[in-house]
C-alpha cells in the first residue's frame, strides 16, 4: 500500500495523541536506517550526516550514533544552529556526542552521505541553508562518487506527486519509513529515489492506495515456496526454452543460466541445429540442449513452462507463434517473440491468460502501437486490460501488472544492469519460478527482485564498480539473492 504524506502524518498524530511517546519510534527508525546502510557498506567508512530541525533530523542523528559506535568516521552538518534543535532531536544529538570516537583499523575509503534534512512535513522548493546543503550533497555525489542515503524521502522531492523541486537531493538509496509514499511510484521520482529500502515501524496506517505497492522482502518472502523434503528434479519444475539463432547464441545460454540458478529441476534449451554445438558449450553442464531442424513438432517437447524469445532473431517461425497462442502450458514471452507478436497487434487479445510478457520500453512501444499514455503505469494497466495477460514492464523501476492483482514495483538493482543479457537471465528466472508452481504474477515479482538483488550482491562481493556487472555474473549470484530473500532482515 502507498500513502500520501497527510495519511502518514495523520497516522502519527493519532498514535502520539494517545500518550504514546515518539522517542522509541525515532530510536527504532534511526537504528534500522543505520542497519540498512551497514547492509550495503559492511566495513566502516566516512559518513557525512546532514540534519534538519525535525524528526527526520532526529532519525539521522540516531543513525549517526549507531554508525559511530561501529567505528565509522562521522561528521554532522546542520541546516541552522545545533543549539536551536527541538527537545527530542537535541537529546539524540547529546546521545551521539556521548559516544567516544573509535577509529576502525580497516576503513572503507568510500564516502557515504545521509540526507536527514526534511521529511514528510516539508512543502515547496528548498530554500536557504537547505538548498545549499542539498546542492553540496549532490555535488559530492556527482564529483566524489559519494553514495547518498535519504531518510524517508529525498529532501526537496514532493513525496505525493514524485515531482522534484529545484535542487532536490538525488539519493542512491531511499530508506522508506513505515510505508512508501505515493510519489515514489511515479516516473518523475525514479532518479531521485534510487534503490528503495523498507524501514518498517509499527505505526497503524488507516488509509492508502492498495492498488499499488513496492516489492520488499516482507511481502515477497511469504510468496516464495518452501520445498518439501521429498522434492526431486521432476517435481522441481521443468522449463523448456525456445531461444537463440545464428549470431545470438548467447541469449539461449543466459536464459538457461537464469532458469537453472533459480531452482528449476530440469532445463531444456531448444535451438536451431546450426548453433547447437555453440550453445551446448556455453550452457551450464546440467542443462539439456536439443537441436531442432524445424519447429513443426515443437509442441511435443515436454515441459511445465515455456520460455520463448531471447535471441530468436528477426524471423520467428510461424510454429512458435502458433505455440504462443495455442499451447495450454504457461509461457514467458520475451524479446524477438514479442516483436513477432507486435507484427499482428490486433491478435494480442487472443493470447491465453497464462502468458507473461516481459517487454522493455522499445518492445512495449511496438506492442502498444506507440499508444500515448501519461506514464508507464497507465500504459501497463491499459495493455493488461486489453490483452488479459500478466505484464512485466522492464525499466529502472520494473513494474508488474496483471488483471486481478495490484500493480507492483521492483525495488532492487542498480544502473550497472544497463547492459545486454539481463533480460535473458530474467526470462529464465521467471519461467523457473512459474515451473516451480508460483503464479505468473508472483513469478514476475520474485524474479525481478532476485535479478536486481543478485546484481547488488555481485558488486558488493566482487569489489567492483556497478558498470562492470555482466549478465553471467548476475546469474552466478542468484543463489545468494535467494538466500537473502529467505533470510529475515534482508534489505
Amino acid at each position: 500500500m502507498l500513502v500520501t504524506c497527510e495519511e502518514m502524518s495523520g497516522a502519527e498524530r493519532r498514535l502520539f495523541s494517545n500518550g504514546v511517546s515518539p522517542e522509541p519510534y525515532m530510536d527504532e527508525a534511526g537504528r534500522r536506517c543505520a542497519e540498512a546502510i551497514l547492509d550495503f557498506f559492511p566495513e566502516p567508512a566516512t559518513v557525512a550526516v546532514f540534519c534538519g530541525r525535525g524528526n527526520n533530523g532526529g532519525d539521522a542523528l540516531v543513525a549517526a550514533r549507531h554508525l559511530k559506535e561501529r567505528g565509522w568516521r562521522v561528521t554532522l552538518h546542520f541546516a541552522g544552529s545545533a543549539e536551536s534543535l527541538p527537545e527530542l532531536p537535541a537529546k539524540k544529538l547529546a546521545e551521539y556526542e556521548a559516544v567516544p570516537e573509535r577509529a576502525a583499523a580497516n576503513m572503507d575509503h568510500r564516502l557515504v552521505l545521509v540526507d536527514g534534512l526534511l521529511g514528510i512535513g516539508a512543502r515547496g522548493d528548498l530554500r536557504g541553508p537547505f538548498l545549499e546543503m542539498a546542492a553540496h550533497m549532490n555535488r559530492l555525489r556527482r564529483e566524489a562518487f559519494a553514495t547518498c542515503f535519504a531518510i524517508d524521502i529525498p529532501s526537496g522531492l514532493n513525496a505525493d506527486t514524485g515531482v522534484p523541486g529545484e535542487g532536490a537531493v538525488v539519493a542512491d538509496y531511499t530508506l522508506s519509513i513505515t510505508a512508501a509514499k505515493t510519489g515514489f511510484a511515479t516516473d518523475d521520482a525514479i532518479n531521485h529515489i534510487g534503490r528503495l529500502v523498507e524501514i518498517p515501524l509499527e505505526i497503524p496506517v488507516a488509509t492508502g492506495d492498495a492498488t499499488r505497492r513496492f516489492l520488499f522482502p516482507s511481502n515477497l518472502r511469504p510468496r516464495l515456496h518452501r520445498r518439501l523434503f521429498d522434492t526431486h528434479k521432476g517435481t522441481a519444475g521443468r522449463v523448456t526454452i525456445l531461444a537463440g539463432s545464428r549470431g545470438l547464441a548467447g541469449a539461449a545460454a543466459l536464459t538457461a543460466m537464469g532458469a537453472s540458478r533459480s531452482g528449476a529441476g530440469l532445463v531444456t534449451v531448444c535451438v536451431p541445429e546450426s548453433i547447437y554445438a555453440l550453445v551446448a558449450s556455453q550452457c551450464p553442464a546440467e542443462v539439456m540442449v536439443r537441436p531442432l531442424s524445424d519447429y513443426h513438432r515443437i509442441a511435443e517437447v515436454p515441459g511445465d513452462v515455456w520460455a520463448i524469445g531471447p535471441g530468436l532473431g528477426s524471423e520467428v517461425a510461424q510454429a512458435i507463434i502458433d505455440l504462443i497462442y495455442h499451447d495450454a502450458r504457461p509461457a514467458v514471452v520475451d524479446a524477438d517473440a514479442l516483436n513477432a507478436l507486435a507484427a499482428d497487434r490486433p491478435r494480442l487479445g487472443e493470447l491465453p491468460a497464462n502468458r507473461l510478457l516481459t517487454p522493455h520500453p522499445g518492445e512495449m512501444k511496438r506492442l502498444s502501437g506507440g499508444a500515448e499514455f501519461p506514464d508507464r503505469i497507465s500504459l501497463a494497466r491499459a495493455m493488461v486490460g486489453t490483452w488479459g495477460v500478466t505484464l512485466l514492464f522492464k525499466g529502472a523501476r520494473t513494474l508488474i501488472a496483471s488483471p486481478e492483482s495490484p500493480t507492483e514495483f521492483n525495488t532492487t538493482g542498480h544502473p550497472g544492469m544497463a547492459s545486454g543479457g539481463m533480460g535473458d537471465v530474467l526470462t529464465g528466472i521467471t519461467a523457473s519460478l512459474a515451473a516451480q508452481g508460483h503464479p505468473l504474477h508472483d513469478a514476475a515479482c520474485l524474479g525481478s527482485w532476485l535479478l536486481g538483488r543478485a546484481a547488488e550482491i555481485a558488486v558488493q562481493r566482487g569489489g567492483i564498480a556497478p558498470e562492470s556487472v555482466s549478465a553471467p555474473l548476475v546469474a552466478e549470484h542468484l543463489g545468494a539473492a535467494l538466500l537473502a530473500l529467505q533470510t529475515p532482515g534482508s534489505p
